[in-house]
């Protein structure tokens, strides 16, 4: 009989907010792939040293697209991204490549090099989960889970707009969340998708739909309400209206003031907090975002900084998409739909400098970061790769650290940005402790992950240490050490081991009498037979590639509870 291995870390200066540990130095003791507290009688098998160093929990990523149809769609659009990429000089590694799109392998391969163990698909299509869980379930070392699209499937609207009872509607989306095995509920451009295939080119938050003559503020308080009584940790996760539009911050405050007080998560904020201001009718409107979430303790966000430089933009948001088509670089794109329920739009894109728009795109997302005061209501994230790729998150961190760094880069940019932003005036710096609660503990609390994105004994041992360096970006791109759950995936930078990631889902209560409704509306109006559509715990598995089932506990308490207690384990 094997017995347990226990590592130390010792003498590392630890950050784990959760925990309100500010830079202390500790030592950390890994055994069977979690912390754990050992007795000061009990020396452990190894010991690293880790002195200098800082200790943080494995970075989470809760906003990047990294499996289902739009992915292969971008990856497919752009074989020059994947031609251009180096040589795979690793063993371990499989050959796999793309920068702005990457495939599967070098997903898992960059983030985990980063110090990342999760990260989560935001857009998952009922009709094409099992796809998305395959997908995911290829990327190597990554725990994942994806967030399951309601909000323009023609069931659910017709609900609203005949008036059905909210608790069915609460049913139809406890379905739909196992059925698919997602952690959570994503609504783009509420009812705003399906608007557009009966020609409406815009769907403000209190325009009607031309067709069901329902509005968006309908459907995103009947969603939250619905997650919030099915106890679902993860809030709405929320594309509001608009995306890309001057003059957009109305809308997207109208966004949160539908939710009446009811919690939301509103994703890639960057992207619609603009205003009308100026000669060319296109300003920073981040100080009244950061104004409404500071005043709002039920709302949080990402921001999806974008990152000059070419990528990829792939939405579930067609109407947009369909907008920036002309805007393409190189000049190509897709659309697509699937079961006439909802789709994507792919559209190649080259971020500039010297670009006005780009360039104030570029500001008013860290005037985002750094203009919210509480860090737990915001996290780090490029909407990888609508804003940039994921590998940019070192080259982020140094501009949210270093205020002569970012007023270096602002330098650079179009000369007329300064008269239309705030960003030169803002002095803040966040600091390490801050950066631990953007990238790891504040995703791991809005996701309901009790026993990640901390330290505390119990917790899995997904674990991050960086050599301290002044050069911020220099420190995270390359950590010296990076473990998930206890065993050693990446050593300075080389990947050394590539086990399987666990997939995180919910399964909330429901009163399975509405898959009557849900069958009769199947067989009359989908391909696919009824019976096979609800994902099972064995074909999960199998989807997941002999990685872990994770399920997360529906319980909005946790959620709601103090930011500086200690999560449950």
């Amino acid at each position: 009989m094997s017995t347990s291995h226990t590592v130390r870390l010792r003498g590392g200066r630890v950050y784990d907010p959760a925990h309100r540990i500010d830079g202390q130095l500790r030592d950390l003791c890994i055994r069977d792939g979690r912390i754990v507290e050992l007795p000061p009688n009990q020396a452990p098998d190894r010991n690293i040293d880790v002195s200098g160093m800082v200790v943080m929990a494995g970075g989470i990523d809760m906003h990047s697209h990294i499996g289902g149809g739009k992915v292969n769609l971008a990856r497919m659009l752009l074989p020059e991204d994947h031609r251009d990429s180096p040589p795979v000089t690793n063993p371990l590694e499989l050959a796999s490549c793309g920068t702005c799109a990457p495939g599967t392998l070098a997903t898992g391969y960059r983030y985990a090099q980063m110090g990342y163990t999760a990260a989560f698909e935001p857009a998952m299509m009922p009709s094409n989960a099992r796809h998305t869980h395959l997908e995911m379930g290829d990327v190597p070392i990554l725990d994942h889970g994806a967030y399951v699209m309601l909000g323009n499937d023609e069931l659910f609207l017709r609900m609203l707009a005949e008036g059905t009872e909210f608790e069915r509607v609460r049913d139809y989306v406890g379905w739909t969340i196992n059925a698919s095995k997602a952690l959570g509920v994503k609504v783009v451009n509420p009812g705003g998708i399906s608007a557009f295939k009966f020609n409406q080119r815009q769907l403000d938050v209190d325009d009607q739909h031309v067709h069901y003559r329902i509005t968006p503020r309908q459907v995103l308080h009947t969603l939250s309400r619905a997650l919030t009584e099915l106890r679902v940790p993860h809030p709405l996760h929320i594309h509001a209206s608009n995306l890309g539009v001057p003059g957009n911050i109305e809308s997207t405050l109208a966004t949160i003031d539908a939710l009446e007080g009811l919690p939301g998560h509103l994703t890639h904020v960057q992207f619609h907090s603009y205003g009308t201001e100026g000669p060319r009718k296109f300003s920073s409107a981040a100080l009244r975002i950061a104004d409404a979430v500071n005043a709002n303790p039920n709302i949080s966000i990402d921001v999806g900084q974008i990152i000059f430089g070419q990528t990829v933009t792939a939405s579930g948001d067609t109407m947009i998409q369909f907008r920036n088509a002309d805007l393409a670089q190189p000049r190509k794109w897709i659309g697509a739909d699937i079961e006439c329920d909802a789709g994507c739009g792919v559209v190649p894109f080259r971020y500039r400098e010297q670009s006005y728009v780009n360039a104030l795109q570029w500001a008013i997302g860290l005037e985002l970061f750094l203009s919210v005061r509480d860090p737990w209501q915001v996290t780090l994230t490029t909407d990888h790769p609508n804003g940039g790729p994921f590998t940019s998150y070192p080259h982020l961190i140094r501009l949210l650290m270093d205020k002569p760094f970012r007023d270096e880069q602002f330098a650079r940019l179009h000369p007329e940005v300064a008269a239309s932003c705030s960003l030169p005036d803002i002095r803040r710096e966040l600091t390490l402790y801050e950066v631990a609660v953007l990238t790891r503990a504040a995703p791991a609390r809005l996701l309901g992950l009790r026993d990640r994105g901390h330290l505390g004994a119990g917790a899995a041992a997904d674990i991050a240490v960086y050599r301290d360096h002044a050069d911020r970006e220099a420190m995270f791109t390359t950590p010296e050490y990076v473990f998930k759950d206890g065993a050693l995936v990446a050593r300075a930078g080389r990947i050394v081991a590539t086990p399987a990631g666990g997939t995180h889902f919910v399964e909330p209560d429901y009163d399975r009498g509405i898959e009557k409704t849900l069958r009769q509306y199947s067989d009359h109006h989908l391909s696919v037979n009824f019976g096979h559509a609800a994902i099972g715990h064995d074909e999960l598995c199998a989807c997941c590639n002999g990685g872990r089932l994770l399920p997360a506990q529906c319980d909005p308490l946790y959620r709601r509870d103090s930011a500086q207690a200690a999560p449950a384990v």
